[in-house]
């Protein structure tokens, strides 16, 4: 009887998450969105030292540098190998367009007060740390960072940067991005509230990204995702018994959140492991959270951390 009642319980609520899923989609259906996109990349790599002038008056802000260093640039012979690169590369940009067009109505359905951006392709001279720059009205995206993994610029690249420098990571960036903007700080400087504040981020992905892959939105292969989802009690167990949790360590931030090839328990399994499982977990509690309170997106983003993970009931799975 009991088996009975948790499988009507658990239908019941599988039912009512695809009628939110589908009551959200087709109100974002709803939103009119005409998104422009100016391929200043392709512009300027057909402007000539006779037309500069008229690119300058067109992209005033992209002209702070004398007319030289522009010139220099147009004649440099790899400069113009790059141009040439990221234009049969991105020849086409209108599955970017259409999965652009698709997250800023998301957006623009759980943030209505955000102004829509205007959307700049550009090079920036593979400056990965900057490939996606957004301003309150202006959003830049660096093309020359997401030729693919395998492509010759990241030969010199470290593997776990190089992997994500592919045009299916151009959506996540940016909501990594705009998270920036709507995601406060921690409110304090444990462990926990660190893992967590990711974890927001992360979550921000699921609702304005429904259709991404979970490996894209944090970064990870389909391998190292698998890792994560299989190890997820014992990475937390670690955590617990190593007393991580309110630990206020910033030596922390390099093992589990930052960027890195491999997350560091000082085991024989690190090399095994992908990095930044901090984050994977607080994604996690975030999510336990979601399922077990009816919140809005907003509000979630606003919580103390403390208080999400207190209410989530967070257990890892087996």
């Amino acid at each position: 009887m009991k088996k009975l009642i948790f499988s009507v319980l658990l239908v019941s609520l599988l039912l009512f998450s695809c009628n939110d899923g589908d009551k959200v989609a087709a109100e974002v259906a709803k939103i009119p969105m005409d998104l422009k996109i100016i391929r200043f990349d392709r512009e300027f790599a057909a402007a000539t030292t006779e037309n500069l002038a008229q690119l300058r008056n067109k992209y005033p802000y992209f002209f702070p540098a004398p007319d030289s260093v522009w010139v220099a640039k147009m004649k440099d012979s790899l400069q113009i190998e790059l141009f040439q690169q990221v234009g049969n590369t991105f020849n086409s940009f209108e599955d970017e367009k259409v999965a652009l067009e698709s997250l800023f109505k998301h957006m623009k359905y759980y943030f209505p007060e955000q102004v829509t951006p205007r959307i700049i392709t550009v090079t920036n001279d593979v400056d990965y740390n900057n490939r996606i720059i957004l301003a309150d009205t202006l959003l830049l995206i660096g093309l020359d960072n997401y030729l693919g993994p395998e492509h010759k610029y990241y030969g010199g690249f470290q593997r776990y940067i190089a992997k994500s420098l592919h045009r299916a990571y151009i959506p996540s960036d940016i909501v990594s991005a705009f998270a920036k903007k709507v995601v406060p700080r921690p409110r304090d400087r444990t462990f926990l509230a660190r893992m967590i504040y990711f974890g927001k981020e992360l979550y921000l992905k699921d609702r304005l990204l429904p259709n991404a892959n979970d490996a894209v939105k944090i970064g990870y292969t389909e391998e190292e995702l698998n890792w994560a989802i299989g190890n997820e009690d014992p990475i937390w167990r670690n955590f617990i018994e190593q007393e991580h949790l309110y630990s206020t360590d910033n030596g922390l931030n390099p093992r589990f959140l930052d960027p890195a090839p491999f997350s560091k328990f000082g085991l024989e399994l690190d090399n095994e492991s992908p990095g930044r499982l901090g984050r994977y977990i607080g994604w996690q509690i975030v999510r336990a959270f979601m399922e077990k309170n009816d919140i809005k997106l907003k509000q979630l983003l606003a919580m103390p951390e403390e208080e999400i993970f207190k209410k989530s009931n967070y257990k890892p799975r087996n």
